[in-house]
């Protein structure tokens, strides 16, 4: 839908996108940054270049780090981005792409103000930019206290209209118990990521509303076929027969979730689960082990995320009902787990032997599931946590990036489906319900299926 751009055109060859834009948008205007200007082409070209100029003394900045770019294709796909005029933009690319303009509402192609990059680059602080934001929406930053707290003000000159709520707080509550507490306390309004158990006594509760859909997420098991003994095929089936999924549902899920026998969840308009499925087979599992030759002495270790994420609401106790389900195959499993960032930052360096971790998409497209967490790119990167890269699948997914027509690319995503199943790099596990506690007292809230709270329409009665 139009938002920044008006609307756009696409070359016949579907290799060019013309953006017009909306003109007369304003920055935000802070305590660190008065803007002299309004939003145009400029400010579209430094947000892409800045990620995608090698050159650009903007790139280092925070690590030059620019892993969703990179996972999406984009360092391969965009061949060029032109300024036409001050509110036209033309984005070329090296070949045809479906999933494209879906990508481009995502936020790491979010526009930045250039002019307020410019200030900060000349007063020599550049890594500014990315702890003291300026953009557009709807809210603007005020302050960041690190496990504390995030503050918001209502944007007074925002495009769509100055929002009902003048100011805004993240409160961050690590545990989820304290979160329902302090909803059910009037503490906050709206609560992140229920504990499934909670659901039950939340809609009893008068005073809260409990909305509920389908998640567009999938949680897995990931093997680094890097390290042994995950660079045989046998050993990886093995772990997909091995584990009692049902089991996981009913324990950490309780009736929140279902098993995922596909990588993507099924929302996706492309799903469908394959006809190779795994299903709990410990008998089969110990043969695969004995004919790999590593049965009765394998010692393995399991990473668990120490945070609740919306497809996994306790990975510790998940990682304790494997550990269980691997000793009655005779394997031996180890749980290891690091702060949040640590954890991510060792096993995108490859770390890790296994690792829990999981996904929710960010636009609908099921390109975003096949190549930021198994293509041959990502394992470069890093956000492939298995560093598995097979040719085939890797052909048949950038064949889908460019096949327009949907029921083919449906076909493409199967058939690839089916290799990925076949060459076991994880076990997928489970696709959680999306659950949105809020007090009664709150209207227009609206569940958002890729994992983000909203605010922007939200009012208090």
């Amino acid at each position: 839908m139009p938002g920044l751009a008006l609307h756009w055109e696409i070359s016949d060859d579907g290799l060019a996108y013309t953006f017009h834009l909306r003109e007369k948008v304003s920055f935000h205007s802070t305590n660190y940054f008065t803007p002299s200007r309004h939003f145009n082409a400029d400010d579209v070209l430094y947000s892409f270049n800045r990620q995608r100029d090698r050159t650009s003394p903007w790139y280092k900045v925070s690590g030059g780090v620019y892993k969703y770019y990179n996972d999406m294709g984009f360092n391969s796909l965009i061949r060029d981005v032109i300024k036409l005029d001050d509110y036209r933009i033309k984005i070329v690319l090296n070949n045809p792409d479906s999933p494209f303009l879906s990508n481009m509402a995502m936020d790491f192609a979010s526009i930045l103000s250039k002019e307020y990059a410019d200030s900060v680059m000349q007063a020599g602080t550049p890594e500014k930019l990315d702890v003291k934001p300026i953009g557009t929406g709807p809210f603007m930053f005020v302050k960041y206290e690190k496990d504390a707290f995030i503050r918001y003000q209502a944007h007074p000159r925002y495009w769509r209209g100055r929002e009902t709520l003048d100011k805004l707080v993240f409160a961050i509550t690590v545990d989820p118990s304290v979160r329902y507490a302090r909803l059910r306390a009037g503490e906050c309004q709206v609560m992140a990521y229920p504990l499934p158990t909670d659901i039950k006594s939340m809609k009893k509760n008068p005073a809260i509303n409990v909305d509920e859909q389908p998640g567009l997420n999938t949680a897995y098991w990931s093997f680094n076929i890097r390290k042994a003994p995950f660079d045989q095929l046998r050993v990886r089936q093995a772990m997909n027969y091995a584990i009692n999924r049902q089991a996981i549902l009913d324990v950490i899920y309780q009736g929140t979730g279902k098993i995922a026998d596909s990588i993507l969840p099924p929302a996706i308009w492309s799903w469908k689960a394959p006809d190779n499925v795994y299903v709990y087979n410990p008998d089969r599992a110990k043969k695969l082990l004995a004919e790999a030759g590593v049965a009765g002495d394998l010692e393995i270790d399991i990473w668990a995320m120490p945070v609740q994420r919306p497809y996994n609401p306790n990975a510790r106790k998940m990682a304790e009902l494997i550990q269980q389900d691997l000793s009655k195959v005779g394997i031996k499993a180890n749980i290891v787990t690091y702060e949040w960032g640590t954890y991510l930052k060792k096993s995108r360096e490859g770390e890790h032997q296994t690792i829990l971790l999981g996904w929710t998409g960010d636009n609908g497209d099921p390109d975003n599931f096949f190549s930021p967490l198994l293509s041959c790119a990502a394992a470069e990167t890093g956000n492939n946590r298995s560093f598995w890269c097979n040719r085939e699948f890797d052909d048949l997914i950038a064949l889908a990036r460019i096949e327009q027509d949907q029921a083919k690319r449906k076909k493409l995503y199967r058939l690839a489906e089916v290799i990925f199943k076949q060459e076991a790099p994880w076990v997928t596990i489970a696709h959680a319900v999306r659950y949105q506690p809020y007090l009664k007292n709150v209207e227009g809230l609206k569940i958002d299926p890729f994992g983000g709270i909203y605010f922007s329409g939200v009012r208090l009665k």
